[in-house]
């Protein structure tokens, strides 16, 4: 997946991101994305939590996704994510009251590696 051009689109505050759609290239609707995860120490954004399955919020499971997985389309304001939604069922995710251990390097090599994106600290 090509990275966001910078001149295509300028920087988003993240009160405009969140809540975005996310999809995949076949169109399919992934999710939508409710937070977004800065690393402090770096300044990086390292993750954009999605939300996906569920009924009106009920059921639905939320999903780490490095941020560098992403392309942006500003004309839709949606953002494309490259993974069907067979294996976006099977991805590592959490419930709302039950975060992981953002601190956790095993969690965060694991969670990169699951999206195929080397990870944003190296």
């Amino acid at each position: 997946m090509s990275q966001l051009n910078l001149f295509s689109s300028s920087p988003q505050k993240a009160s405009n991101i969140i809540g975005s759609k996310v999809i995949n290239p076949t169109g399919d609707t992934l999710g939508d994305i409710k937070e977004i995860v800065i690393d402090p120490r770096t300044g990086k954004v390292a993750y954009a939590v999605v939300a996906f399955g569920g009924f009106f919020s009920m059921g639905e499971k939320l999903f780490a996704i490095p941020f560098g997985s992403f392309e942006f389309n500003a004309t839709k304001n949606e953002y494309l994510l490259n993974v069907s939604k067979e294996r976006m069922e099977s991805a590592p995710g959490f419930a709302a009251d039950k975060w992981p251990l953002m601190s956790d390097e095993k969690w965060n090599r694991d969670t990169h590696k699951y999206f195929e994106r080397s990870p944003y600290w190296e």
